[in-house]
C-alpha cells in the first residue's frame, strides 16, 4: 500500500461520513492497537496536509524505535493550573503579536480545548452535612479571580470549553463523558471521522487509554504547541504488552491490581515507552478497571497504556448516556479499520511481553512515599518501623506518645491523620466505590467508628458517583464514618487536603512524630498530601475506611481486631469486608444511564456563582498589574525575529546537586505555602494574609510565584548543603548558606548562569510547566541528570533549558561535585543535534579541570528546533509574526 491514500465513504445509516483507510496496510494485523491510531494519524496528515510523512509511515511500519514520528491530537484537554497557564500564555502572545505590529486575530486556538476547573479545591470543611457547599464556596472565594480569566477565555476564543468548578475530577469527566472516541469533523458538506486523541495538560491524562482513546499528559508548553496547530513529536515508542491471564480472586479490588502494575512496570523500566494489554482475561477487567490502570501511567513512567475499543467499550458508553448514533459510528469505523479487539483478535507484535495473572493479586497499599513502594497488606504494619527509621533516621519507638491538648487523645508514630477518599483514579471505579460503602455500612452497624484523630473526607470524581453512593443506601453509613462528601474535585491527592485541627499540628510537631495519610489516590510524593504528614500510603478506597477505623500503620488488618460489637466480641477485618458478588449485586441495583445523562446535561452550567464573574474587555484580556494570581508572563519580552546565535555555556554554577527520582514535585511544590519560604515573604509584602495563601498550585498564573516556589519543596535534599532538608544551598564562591531563590537572584545579579544536576528519573510525576519555567526564570541554562522523565525533558526544552545526560557509569558522585565547580559546554554551535554527545569541562575550587561528555537530549529535529529559539513560545511567536508578514 502506498502512503498516499484516498478518502473512503462509510455508510452509517442515513448518512455517509470519509475516513482515510488503513486496514489494508500488509502489517496491520502485527501492529499494536495504539500504534494503528498512530499510522492513521500519519496516512491523514499525507491526505489531507501539505508536506510527505512517507518516511515516518515507513519508520512506524518497521518499528523503528527511536524515529522522530509527528502526531496532530484532535484536541487538547486540561485543568484549571496548565490549562489556565496555557490559556494565559496565549492571551499574552496575542497582545505580544499585536504590540510588534503582527495580525493578532492569528492567535487563536486550532483544536477544541476543553478546560475542566477541579484542581482549586480544598477539604476545608469535613465530616459533616454541609462541608460540600462550605467547600465550594471557599473554593470561589480564593480563586475568583482565576476563574473569571478562565470564564473570560472560553468567550475570548473560539473553541474553548471551560467547566465550571464543582463538577468533577477532569479524568473522570473525560472517560465518562468528554472522550468520543472516534472523533467527528464537519468539513463544508462532508464529515470527515478518525480516532479521537488528545494531549493533556496533566500527566494522568492516559486514563482515557482505558476506553480506547490515544492521549497522553504533556506540559503547558507542549499543549500551547498543539494548541496552536503544531504537531506533537515524539520518538517512536517500543510498545509492551502485558498479557493477562486468570481471574481476581474474591475481595481482591482493582486497587490491588493497579498497584502490583504500578511496582512491576516500574520495575521493568517502561519510560517513554506504550503499554498495551491483550490476551484472555482483558474481558476480565471492567472499564473502571481499565482507566484506574491507565491513570497510573506515569507512576511508572509509560507514555500511553492502550486498551483497544472491544464490546465491553460499547457497553460503558452506553451506561453514560452517549448518543445511540455515536455508539454505531464507534463500532462501524473500528471494526472496518481494524481497531477493533475480541476473542477472535489476534495478539499484535510486540517489543517486549510480560504475562500478570490475576489470580496471584493479593489486598496491597503503597508508600511511604512512591505509587510503586508496593506493600502486602499483611506485611504493611511490620515494615512501619522500617519507614519510620528512614523518614526520621531515629529508631522506631512504639511507647512513644504525645497528649493532644484539650482531649484524651495520645498521638504516637504512624497515627493516620488523614482517611481520603479521593481521586479519580479510583472514584470513578464502580467496584472500588460500592465496596467501600459496603464495609461502612457493615462498619457502622456494628458500631464502629472512626478514630478522633482521623480527618476523613470522600470527594468522588464525578457528581453521578455521589448519586450512585446515596441510590445503592451507602452514602449514610459512610456519613456515620466521617466520609461525607466534601465537594468534586481534585483534593488530597493533589495536596489540596486542606488544614489539620491546630492541636493535631501541635501535636505532631512538637516531638516530630511520623503522621500518616492514607487515601485512594494515585500520588503520595514526599511533602504533597500534607506538611505535617510524614508518610503517606495509597489503597483501595475501601481500605481507607479501614484504616480510618483502625487508626494507625502499627495496626495489621489483616490480623488485628479493628474493635468490638455490642456484646464485647472482636471485630476483624474480614467481618466487615464485601465478597466480589456483593459488590457487583450492589452496583447492578445502582448505576443508570439516565443518572449520567442528566448530571452531564448540566456540565457547564455553574449557576450563579459562575454567572457572576463574567466581565468585558476589548479584546486583550484587562491585566491588573499588582494581581498576585493573574499575571502577564515575561516570555514575549524583548523578543527579537532571529533567535540569538547558539553560543557556549561557559561558567555554569550549579544551583542544586540532587538524588534520583527528583519529582516535579520537588522542583515546584503544589502543597500549602509556609511561612518563612520566598513564596509566603512575596504575598505579605503584597499584603497578602496567611489565611489567604491558598497554595502554590493555584498561583502558577503568577511567574513571580513561579520563581520564589521552584526548589522550595520543604522535603528537598540539596547534596550542595548535605545533612539539610529543604530549598537552600550555598552562594558560591562566597560559600554562604542560603535559600535557592535568593542565591539564583544574586547569580543573576553577577550574570552567572545556572545548571542542575542530578541523578535517574529526574522529572518524574505530573506533567508540571512550572517546573521547567521556574528553573529557567532563575537563570538554569542547562539541567544534567542520569536520567530524565518523558514530560519533563520535554518541557525543560520547551523553555530553552539544554537537557543533559550523563553517559553510563557516570554521575555528581563518581565525579565528586560537590557545587564548588564551575561547568562550561563547549562548541554547542557545532556540536549540538539529535541525541549528540557534547563535551562538559569541570573546573574545580582549587583550578584543576576534567573533560567529561554528555548526551544532548534533544530528542527529534523539532527539539533543537525549538531549542535553538529559547523555547516554544518564541518559535511560535515567531511562527505568528512570519504568518502576518506574509499577508
Amino acid at each position: 500500500m502506498t502512503s498516499h491514500v484516498a478518502l473512503q465513504d462509510l455508510q452509517l445509516g442515513s448518512r455517509t461520513v470519509q475516513y482515510v483507510p488503513i486496514s489494508q496496510v500488509p502489517e496491520i494485523d502485527t501492529l499494536p492497537f495504539s500504534l494503528r491510531v498512530l499510522l492513521e494519524n500519519l496516512y491523514r496528515q499525507q491526505a489531507l496536509r501539505d508536506g510527505d510523512v512517507s518516511s515516518e509511515i515507513e519508520s512506524l511500519l518497521q518499528r523503528r524505535v527511536g524515529d522522530g514520528i509527528t502526531f496532530y491530537p484532535a484536541r487538547v484537554f486540561g485543568q484549571d493550573i496548565l490549562g489556565l497557564v496555557m490559556l494565559l500564555d496565549m492571551a499574552a502572545m496575542r497582545e505580544g503579536v499585536q504590540n510588534a505590529g503582527g495580525n493578532a486575530s492569528l492567535v487563536r486556538p486550532h483544536v477544541p480545548i476543553d478546560v475542566i476547573i477541579d484542581h482549586s479545591l480544598q477539604v476545608d470543611s469535613w465530616a459533616n452535612p454541609q462541608a460540600a457547599d462550605i467547600n465550594l464556596a471557599r473554593e470561589y472565594q480564593r480563586n475568583g479571580e482565576r476563574f473569571a480569566f478562565l470564564r473570560w477565555c472560553a468567550s475570548a476564543f473560539d473553541g474553548v470549553k471551560v467547566v465550571p468548578p464543582g463538577k468533577g475530577i477532569m479524568h473522570q469527566l473525560h472517560i465518562e463523558n468528554i472522550g468520543q472516541v472516534v472523533w467527528s469533523k464537519e468539513d463544508q458538506d462532508q464529515t470527515l471521522v478518525y480516532p479521537d486523541s488528545c494531549v493533556g495538560t496533566d500527566s494522568h491524562t492516559p486514563m482515557v487509554n482505558g476506553l480506547g482513546i490515544l492521549g497522553w499528559g504533556v506540559g503547558g508548553i507542549e499543549a500551547e504547541a498543539v494548541m496552536v496547530g503544531l504537531p506533537v513529536t515524539i520518538a517512536l515508542p517500543a510498545v509492551v504488552g502485558i498479557e493477562l491471564k486468570g481471574k481476581l480472586q474474591d475481595g481482591v479490588l482493582p486497587t490491588d491490581l493497579v498497584l502490583v502494575i504500578t511496582q512491576k512496570l516500574r520495575e521493568l523500566g517502561v519510560v517513554g515507552q506504550f503499554v498495551e494489554f491483550f490476551g484472555e482475561s482483558v474481558d476480565e477487567l471492567s472499564l473502571g478497571d481499565r482507566g484506574m490502570i491507565a491513570n497510573m501511567a506515569p507512576e511508572y513512567g509509560a507514555t500511553a497504556v492502550f486498551f483497544p475499543i472491544d464490546q465491553a467499550a460499547l457497553n460503558y458508553m452506553r451506561t453514560t448516556g452517549r448518543s445511540e448514533e455515536q455508539i454505531d459510528l464507534v463500532e462501524q469505523y473500528c471494526k472496518v479499520q481494524k481497531l477493533w479487539r475480541d476473542e477472535h483478535t489476534p495478539a499484535p507484535t510486540f517489543d517486549t511481553v510480560i504475562t500478570l495473572d490475576l489470580s496471584t493479586i493479593k489486598p496491597c497499599i503503597a508508600g511511604p512515599s512512591n505509587p510503586e513502594d508496593y506493600l502486602p497488606l499483611d506485611q504493611a504494619s511490620h515494615d512501619f518501623p522500617a519507614h519510620v527509621e528512614k523518614i526520621s533516621g531515629k529508631t522506631y519507638n512504639p511507647e512513644r506518645a504525645v497528649p493532644v491538648k484539650g482531649t484524651d487523645i495520645m498521638l504516637r508514630d504512624g497515627d493516620v491523620v488523614i482517611a481520603a477518599i479521593t481521586s479519580c483514579t479510583n472514584t470513578a471505579n464502580p467496584a472500588n466505590m460500592m465496596a467501600a460503602g459496603l464495609v461502612a455500612k457493615k462498619a457502622a452497624a456494628l458500631g464502629l467508628r472512626s478514630k478522633p484523630w482521623v480527618k476523613t473526607s470522600l470527594v468522588p470524581g464525578s457528581q453521578v458517583t455521589a448519586d450512585v453512593l446515596q441510590r445503592a443506601g451507602l452514602q449514610d453509613s459512610l456519613d456515620i464514618l466521617g466520609f461525607n462528601i466534601a465537594g468534586f474535585g481534585c483534593t488530597t491527592c493533589n495536596g489540596g487536603s486542606g488544614p489539620l485541627p491546630a492541636e493535631i499540628v501541635e501535636a505532631i510537631e512538637s516531638e516530630k512524630l511520623i503522621a500518616t495519610a492514607v487515601l485512594s489516590g494515585n500520588r503520595n510524593f514526599e511533602g504533597r498530601i500534607h506538611a505535617n504528614v510524614r508518610a503517606a500510603y495509597l489503597a483501595s478506597p475501601a481500605l481507607v475506611v479501614a484504616y480510618a477505623l483502625a487508626g494507625n500503620l502499627r495496626v495489621d488488618l489483616t490480623q488485628d481486631a479493628l474493635g468490638t460489637d455490642p456484646d464485647g466480641n472482636p471485630i476483624y477485618l474480614k467481618d466487615i469486608w464485601p465478597t466480589t458478588q456483593e459488590v457487583n449485586q450492589a452496583i447492578e441495583g445502582a448505576y443508570d444511564r439516565q443518572l449520567f445523562i442528566d448530571r452531564y446535561s448540566e456540565l457547564y452550567d455553574g449557576g450563579e456563582p459562575w454567572d457572576a464573574l463574567a466581565r468585558e474587555s476589548d479584546g486583550n484580556y484587562p491585566w491588573e498589574p499588582d494581581s498576585t494570581y493573574i499575571r502577564k508572563p515575561p516570555y514575549f519580552d524583548g523578543l527579537r525575529l532571529t533567535p540569538a546565535p547558539i553560543t557556549d555555556l561557559v561558567g555554569m554554577r550549579p544551583l542544586a546537586i540532587l538524588g534520583d527520582s527528583i519529582t516535579t514535585d520537588h522542583i515546584s511544590p503544589s502543597g500549602s505555602i509556609s511561612l518563612g519560604t520566598p513564596a509566603a515573604d512575596f504575598l505579605q509584602s503584597k499584603g497578602v494574609a496567611q489565611k489567604d495563601f491558598n497554595n502554590y498550585t493555584t498561583r502558577r498564573a503568577n511567574h513571580e510565584i513561579v520563581k520564589r516556589a521552584t526548589f522550595a519543596n520543604i522535603r528537598l535534599r540539596n547534596k550542595i548543603v548535605p545533612g539539610v532538608e529543604g530549598g537552600v544551598t550555598k552562594l558560591m564562591p562566597d560559600g554562604e548558606v542560603m535559600r535557592i531563590f535568593e542565591a539564583a537572584q544574586q547569580y543573576q545579579e553577577r550574570h552567572v548562569p545556572l545548571v542542575v544536576i542530578a541523578g535517574k528519573n529526574y522529572g518524574c510525576g505530573s506533567s508540571r510547566d512550572s517546573a521547567a519555567k521556574g528553573p529557567a526564570l532563575l537563570g538554569v541554562k542547562a539541567v544534567i541528570t542520569e536520567g530524565f522523565e518523558r514530560i519533563h525533558r520535554t518541557n525543560l526544552v520547551g523553555m530553552g533549558v539544554l537537557p543533559l545526560q550523563f553517559k553510563e557509569g557516570t554521575n555528581a558522585e563518581t565525579l565528586g561535585l560537590d557545587g564548588s565547580e564551575t561547568l562550561d559546554i563547549l562548541n554547542l554551535a557545532q556540536d549540538v543535534g539529535v541525541r549528540s554527545t557534547v563535551q562538559c569541562r569541570i573546573t574545580r575550587a582549587d583550578g584543576s579541570q576534567l573533560t567529561v561528555p554528555l548526551t544532548v537530549r534533544l530528542d527529534t529535529t523539532e527539539d533543537v528546533e525549538y531549542w535553538r529559539h529559547g523555547g516554544i513560545l518564541p518559535r511560535v511567536w515567531r511562527n505568528y509574526m512570519e504568518q502576518s508578514n506574509a499577508i
